[in-house]
């Protein structure tokens, strides 16, 4: 069962960033997979924000391109060929993909938490040099140890959010139990709608998404918010007293009303990763509120809990893909998922 019709140790078609403003759908070489990997027909990958960052500035944060990479971590299809180690799923089952490969540095890290590693890498990333390629292409091959078998009745378009699904849950498991509570999301794009899902499913009683746009916040209603409030209204916010606020907008006038809208002594999980360098915070009102500020940081196994709540229908992920695109019309896709007035997560259809 190949890809199409290409072979084995051929050619596909993928999604490279060459530079800021330079995407490209190109023919890349597809060599034997290593003995550890298999190789996939990828059927569905979900363009990310870092994916967004390559193609408009050439840099996602201080992983800067230096030559062109294939793009994309957010991605499912079907094992062509099997690991020739003997690991991994075998050849014709459909899966999902871990994408971090934890770093070995030798520097301190916990170790029940290897999404901490000093040096992880992630499919799709120019933290280092070579670029680590990442998996928008027709035929990968990729480490058996990323591969994730999806249960029975997962549909490779239903597990397509997988990834992301499992960031946001990562997210509220750093909140703590939730059940019962007054939750906030600031920020109600892709990851902001997937974590009002997830807090759906962990027994949330109130779940108030917070956001600049009409349709993300109609997104995330349908994805289990009770209610909406437009990030502008300061006044509304500030009398929300969340017992945990998710903070998924990226920005520091997001963290803001994070420490505004929370009750004293609640607990504000940080997973919108903020520009580096400093930034504007409103630490003195989180000290005299005793705020616990929390970081949340792409996740660990997260995802196979994922895979399972979408099986079993406890998870309902769908009203947050908004677009499908063939992969061929992929600028077009990206120009869509840029426009987060008007677009959740938009799906490359390969």
């Amino acid at each position: 069962m190949l890809s199409n019709t290409e072979s084995r140790t051929g050619t596909a078609t993928a999604v490279v960033a060459h530079a800021a403003g330079d995407l490209r759908v190109e023919t890349v070489q597809v060599p034997a997979p290593a003995a550890h990997e298999a190789q996939i027909a990828i059927a569905y990958g979900g363009i990310c924000g870092s994916d967004l960052h390559y193609w408009s500035h050439g840099a996602a944060g201080e992983s800067i391109l230096k030559a062109p990479m294939v793009l994309g971590h957010e991605i499912v299809g079907t094992i062509t060929q099997a690991a020739a180690d003997g690991t991994g799923p075998a050849a014709g089952t459909r899966v999902a993909v871990h994408p971090a490969t934890p770093g070995e540095t030798g520097e301190r890290y916990p170790q029940d938490r290897p999404n901490l590693s000093p040096g992880c890498t992630y499919l799709g990333s120019a933290a280092r040099y070579p670029h680590t390629e990442g998996a928008f292409a027709t035929t990968v091959n990729l480490p058996a140890r990323m591969l994730r078998a999806l249960p029975e009745g997962l549909s490779l378009r239903d597990a397509a959010l997988a990834e992301p699904a499992a960031v946001a849950w990562h997210a509220v498991s750093r909140a703590g139990n939730v059940a019962g509570k007054r939750v906030m999301v600031i920020g109600a794009g892709p990851i902001g709608a997937l974590a009002v899902a997830v807090l759906k499913r962990a027994g949330a009683a109130e779940i108030i998404a917070v956001d600049m746009f009409n349709k993300p916040l109609e997104i995330a209603t349908a994805a289990g918010a009770t209610a909406t409030l437009m990030a502008t209204d300061a006044e509304a916010i500030a009398a929300v007293q969340a017992d945990v606020v998710i903070e998924a907008s990226g920005n520091y006038r997001g963290l803001a009303s994070a420490v505004r809208g929370s009750v004293r002594g609640g607990r504000i999980v940080m997973v919108g990763l903020l520009p580096s360098g400093e930034q504007p915070a409103l630490i003195s009102l989180a000290i005299t509120r005793e705020l616990e500020l929390v970081g949340s940081f792409r996740f660990n196994d997260e995802i196979d809990e994922v895979l399972g709540a979408l099986a079993d229908g406890t998870l309902d992920v769908s009203a947050v893909v908004t677009h499908e695109y063939d992969v061929n019309d992929a600028l077009g896709a990206f120009e869509t998922a840029r426009n987060s007035a008007e677009s959740g997560k938009v799906l490359l259809k390969f």
